[in-house]
């Protein structure tokens, strides 16, 4: 269904506002400029070339459409594709099949909750063609064993096993020429004191140990003790999953500088990342869209995030799912979809 023209501003008129959508749909279907000519073949209404034309020109006056070259065509700017999706936009509902279908690929059975948020991932990516972003909760969850793994000069692997059987692996930075003795050190001091515990009640123990210097640890193993658990419960906990990068480098338009799509990845894996992400989804009900530079998270244009949050039995806000991709994402298809996902996994959560 049609969102309406209520956001349309000041002086765009319904002829307009069609040539606009027009405008903005070819955009998404070809990533193209697009010309009179095939405006005027795609038109409800008829209207001349030079009629379409003149008609263009007012809406490039306004800031919603740019020429890349001389002579040719149109492109939506961002403030364009704002308006789009504000005020033209036009999606429907799911099918029964494809609720059914995605509620089937989120709800395997034997899986753990990472492996069913990875799962979510995978399936945006698939079905909008980019990014399938997935910003999991921080767990909770008991742990039964922890442990430390070198990786060579100046870093860890930290294995860690819930009671539930799941297991996550994340890395870390220790001192350079760290003895492999202060890691398994380290794996054992954790576990004799993890037993069923949450890392949260772990963390509050093992500091308050340390900082009496009731430890037995030397300074060299209670930093890697530190920096593990810090792994799982400093700045707010929870993990940013990704699925489809290709997807969205092979999207993404050409001209686009290796740089600019280096710099989206590296602040993608960055932790402040996460809990902006999170900060933004709070701020309102639903799916959420944002063009460009809009959400603060990223510096780079020509890239929009399509997010919505999902909520566990006590109706808390605590991760989201959505869709990382170029600005001309199919928006009618992708919106639904993510928002019947989110939907999906809180009542798995709940």
């Amino acid at each position: 269904m049609s969102r309406g023209l209520a956001s349309l501003p000041p002086g765009l008129d319904g002829r307009s506002a069609a040539i606009l959508r027009q405008i903005v749909e070819l955009y998404v279907e070809t990533g193209g400029p697009v010309g009179s000519r095939t405006l005027s073949r795609r038109l409800p209404v008829t209207l001349s070339p030079a009629t379409i034309r003149n008609a263009m020109s007012d809406l490039e006056e306004a800031g919603l459409l740019f020429a890349p070259h001389t002579s040719a065509g149109r492109l939506p700017t961002e403030r364009g594709l704002r308006l789009f999706v504000d005020g033209l936009l036009e999606f429907g509902d799911l099918t029964e099949e494809e609720r059914e279908a995605i509620a089937a690929r989120c709800a395997a059975s034997g899986r753990s909750l990472q492996d069913t948020l990875g799962e979510a991932g995978r399936m945006l990516s698939g079905l909008a063609g980019a990014a399938g972003l997935v910003l999991a909760p921080k767990t909770d969850d008991r742990v039964r064993h922890i442990e430390f793994v070198p990786l060579g000069t100046g870093r860890a692997l930290v294995v860690l096993v819930g009671e539930g059987g799941q297991v996550e692996n994340r890395v870390i930075s220790v001192p350079a020429g760290l003895p492999t003795g202060s890691l398994v050190q380290a794996s054992n001091y954790l576990n004799a004191r993890l037993s069923g515990r949450t890392l949260e009640d772990t963390r509050t123990e093992v500091t308050e140990e340390i900082a009496a210097n009731r430890s037995a640890l030397d300074a060299l193993t209670a930093q890697v003790v530190e920096s593990g658990l810090a792994t799982w419960t400093g700045g707010g906990g929870g993990s940013l999953i990704l699925r489809g990068q290709s997807r969205l480098l092979e999207n993404l338009d050409q001209t686009a500088r290796v740089e600019e799509i280096q710099a989206l990845f590296d602040r993608l894996e960055a932790q402040e990342t996460m809990l902006r992400l999170l900060e933004l989804v709070q701020r309102g009900e639903g799916v959420q869209i944002f063009i460009g530079a809009e959400s603060g998270l990223f510096d780079a244009s020509g890239v929009s995030m399509v997010v919505a949050p999902f909520r566990n039995g006590k109706e808390q806000i605590i991760g989201a799912v959505g869709v990382l991709g170029p600005t001309r994402i199919n928006y009618g298809r992708i919106i639904p979809v993510v928002d019947y996902t989110a939907r999906v996994i809180g009542r798995l959560l709940g």
